[in-house]
């Protein structure tokens, strides 16, 4: 798991971030120890995507208890991470992932589902646009000491 989420954030996020500040970012938020805690809370999720020719790792997705501006601990759940490898984007795989995602936090009786998104990347603002989510605030994300911008969004779920 740790190595799909390093894989996918480094494809990401090479060249916008510092190289040294990204290595330390994967190592620290993509860590055996952070996915060993997530799997061990009974509020969170994980989901593996696979390519369909070889069951190798695509992608992922992880909710888990929210720990963003705007939200309520009581009533949101957040999208920690969905991430898929660039080859397998506009397959419908990072739809499907969602959709789990989505399964998952109205099953568990939330209300809303946020994420925390780098607002420079357009191509994932826009398809959590078309998924129906909205704006709801922004936050300023630390990376090897540079401030980076967050858009914080939020799709209100029917019960």
């Amino acid at each position: 798991m740790d190595l799909v989420g390093q894989s996918t954030s480094l494809e990401t996020f090479a060249g916008i971030l510092d190289g040294a500040a990204i290595v330390e970012h994967c190592r620290r938020a993509h860590s055996v120890a952070q996915y060993r805690d997530w799997l061990a809370d009974p509020d969170a999720a994980i989901w593996i995507a696979e390519s369909a020719h070889a069951n190798a790792p695509a992608g992922y997705a992880v909710v888990a208890r929210p720990q963003l501006p705007g939200a309520d601990a009581a009533r949101d759940l957040e999208l920690k991470r969905i991430y898929l490898l660039s080859r397998f984007h506009g397959g419908g795989t990072g739809k499907q992932l969602l959709r789990q995602a989505v399964e998952f936090v109205t099953a568990a009786g939330a209300a809303r589902l946020l994420l925390g998104v780098y607002s420079g990347n357009e191509a994932a603002i826009g398809f959590y646009l078309r998924q129906g989510f909205v704006h709801l605030t922004h936050r300023q994300f630390n990376v090897g000491g540079r401030m980076y911008d967050d858009y914080v969004l939020s799709l209100t779920l029917s019960s």
